[in-house]
């Protein structure tokens, strides 16, 4: 199957002429989609602005890239990290495209998006102000690999102007694909990391940076600021390995080597000058061997510092880390003794489906997708949670439940089972494109939840859990008949209206009702769904309860209890459809807690079940988009439409189900007109 680009190539070439990207078009509100600036992009072609432009320049290995005079500071920093693993760059950033002839004007680039490695295409026209790169551009080269990525970043935002709330964590997942974790190093003046843990990471296929900010998603933009020391902030500086220097006196200094990423682009004079720098004083205390041994293991833009200094300066390690697939074509990890197997869930919460909110929200929280975890032996795993609203992100979490002393889970687990459970692990709820959190668990079962904080709000989303020994596996209820929602009754039944309390009892007779019944009934004594109609409307003691007397609900009964198909029942069938309707009301009070007489869409599978349907998520979400309403509620008359719907959706099967498997044949006919009667 041919490619876009390739599709789009071929285009080209026979139009004679450069692409022209439609989708992310050369205009003001592709930079700016709701500010104003007080000036005007040029949009040009690189060979416009230089005249001998290069795509990657192999020649100039060192990282050169400036945010220019509207970029952002945070993504410079994410590529830094990104250029110094040539595996992962060549990943996003395909080394077969140049400025050679046949040349086309267009770019492709590898984003991990919204779950997948995601191929996103751009022009190569380019925001300039008066003559030069307004966003990210290199400094010392005539690169133009930057600005062209910068540009498909904004394409899957919307614009550059979204750009300004990307965030290094975000950026960084964004193009590794990996899990993206921040341990705070200190908090409240102690250190919450020791040097094991460091080795731990650096043993794993992760990346470890060292930053200093606010410890929030908060965007970084331009800060340009360095501590006394040197070190900047805003910038993630790698950390490369740990090692011990042996001094004079006898004792040991832990040091940390570290790398910056931009220090190409930084001032010189700006660069690390504290204990242990390339002229600190620090190197005294060495033997010449012992000095010459640790100097040889620094590469361009690398340092030394102590580990006592790096918990000092530094706020927080964020770390990025890749699964073994994602980590294979990188040779800087191809050494690494410990590999994350990851696993992934996507998903959506649906509003009156799956979308229950937090914790907080007891009757709803049980519908959300539940994820059954399995894990081998004792280990530290990570699960992250991605939302894929970029836009109009919504507050997300999750909550862990410990299901090893859980028996007989055939489905997804019900409301009863969170009253009476703990959580084992709660992460923050935030407003993040991902959260993400480290839990150390013992061999056995766990359920995972993801949730929206608020229920009822829409999104995509995936989770993926890292481990070494782990599975994965979704929670469904499989959909079943448990009680007949339909029962037939004893030839004795008596019903009764009660007007007075707008309810529906049991009396002793129902002669007030066979004689309207008799009067609008034929000679056989039956009606059809028009006169059912008429008879509900003068049974039925209120409006509210009037309204299960539509004439779409009529219908329904007939199609469901006339056996002869001649569209007509008799006073049995309608004595008997007013009792279930006394049972189902009643079911339907029970579930309309804040408001008599409006189900929240959220207690709908929960209001079947009790009725006597056990219905699997894919059911109900047909279920809901036929009968919610714009404001997310159920009326009677949609909860009695639906009962009878899925009943005659039963018989059916049934009747066909001869071999009572579970599995029935249909041809077109058939199956057309069971569409019709339900």
């Amino acid at each position: 199957m041919t490619s876009s680009y390739e599709r789009i190539k071929a285009e080209c070439k026979q139009k004679n002429v450069l692409w022209e990207d439609e989708d992310f078009p050369a205009t003001q509100s592709s930079v700016f989609y709701h500010q104003t600036p007080p000036f005007t992009f040029q949009w040009k072609r690189p060979h416009e602005i230089t005249q001998n432009p290069v795509f990657v320049n192999d020649s100039t290995a060192q990282f050169d890239i400036v945010p220019g005079k509207m970029g952002d500071r945070w993504l410079v920093s994410c590529l830094g990290v990104l250029y110094l693993s040539k595996g992962l760059f060549y990943r996003v950033v395909p080394a077969d495209q140049n400025f050679d002839k046949p040349y086309y004007g267009m770019f492709r680039f590898r984003l991990w998006w919204c779950g997948e490695w995601l191929e996103v295409l751009v022009d190569d026209r380019l925001p300039t102000i008066n003559g030069k790169l307004a966003f990210l551009q290199a400094q010392n080269s005539n690169s133009f690999w930057p600005g062209l990525l910068e540009k498909a970043y904004a394409k899957l935002h919307g614009s550059y102007e979204a750009l300004k709330y990307g965030t290094l964590l975000d950026g960084l997942a964004d193009l590794t694909g990996g899990i993206t974790e921040s341990i705070s190093i200190k908090t409240d003046g102690n250190i919450l990391i020791r040097p094991p843990l460091l080795h731990s990471l650096l043993d794993t296929t992760s990346i470890v940076t060292c930053t200093v900010n606010n410890g929030t998603t908060t965007q970084i933009r331009n800060q340009t600021e360095a501590l006394p020391n040197g070190v900047h902030v805003g910038i993630n500086y790698r950390l490369c390995s740990l090692d011990k220097a042996e001094t004079i006196m006898g004792d040991t200094v832990q040091l940390v080597r570290l790398r910056n990423p931009v220090s190409q682009t930084l001032n010189k004079s700006a660069t690390f000058n504290g204990d242990w720098s390339s002229f600190s004083s620090s190197w005294e205390r060495v033997t010449m061997n012992e000095r010459n041994r640790l100097i040889e293991q620094l590469d361009v833009g690398e340092f030394w510092m102590s580990f006592f200094d790096m918990t000092q300066t530094f706020s927080h390690l964020e770390c990025v880390h890749l699964d073994s697939d994602t980590a294979r074509d990188e040779p800087q990890l191809s050494d690494k003794n410990r590999r994350w197997l990851m696993r992934l869930y996507q998903g959506a919460w649906k509003r009156g489906v799956t979308a229950g909110g937090c914790r907080n929200n007891p009757d709803s929280f049980h519908i959300n997708p539940q994820l059954q975890l399995f894990l081998s032996e004792k280990e530290d795993v990570i699960v992250s949670v991605n939302q894929h609203s970029v836009l109009e992100p919504k507050v997300i979490g999750f909550t862990v439940y410990n299901l090893n002393n859980v028996q007989n889970i055939n489905g997804c687990l019900s409301k009863n089972f969170f009253k009476k459970h703990k959580s084992l692990v709660n992460s923050q709820y935030t407003n993040s494109r991902q959260i993400s959190h480290r839990c150390s668990l013992d061999p056995g079962r766990y359920l995972i939840m993801a949730t929206t904080f608020e229920p009822a709000e829409e999104a995509s989303f995936s989770v993926r859990v890292l481990g070494t020994t782990i599975r994965l596996s979704l929670l469904e209820t499989q959909t079943m008949l448990l009680l007949d929602p339909f029962p037939l009754l004893n030839s004795n039944a008596k019903i009764l209206m009660d007007s007075a309390n707008n309810n529906v009892t049991a009396a002793t007779s129902t002669a007030q009702y066979e004689p309207v019944f008799m009067q609008l009934a034929d000679d056989q004594r039956t009606l059809n769904c028009f006169d059912l109609q008429e008879l509900l409307e003068a049974c039925l003691p209120n409006d509210y309860i009037r309204s299960c007397a539509s004439l779409e609900v009529c219908r329904q009964v007939v199609c469901l209890m006339d056996k002869t198909n001649r569209g007509r029942i008799n006073f049995n069938d309608f004595n008997k459809f007013m009792v279930n309707l006394k049972t189902w009301w009643g079911v339907f009070k029970m579930h309309t807690k804040e408001k008599s007489g409006i189900l929240r869409a959220e207690r709908f599978r929960d209001a079947l079940y009790d009725v006597g349907f056990q219905l699997s998520t894919d059911i109900l979400s047909i279920l809901i988009l036929r009968y919610m309403r714009r404001d997310g509620t159920l009326r009677l008359s949609d909860f009695i439409s639906a009962i009878l719907h899925l009943t005659m959706a039963f018989e059916l099967f049934k009747a066909k189900d001869t071999n009572q498997d579970g599995v029935i044949s249909m041809g077109m006919t058939e199956f057309i007109k069971s569409v019709f009667m339900c």
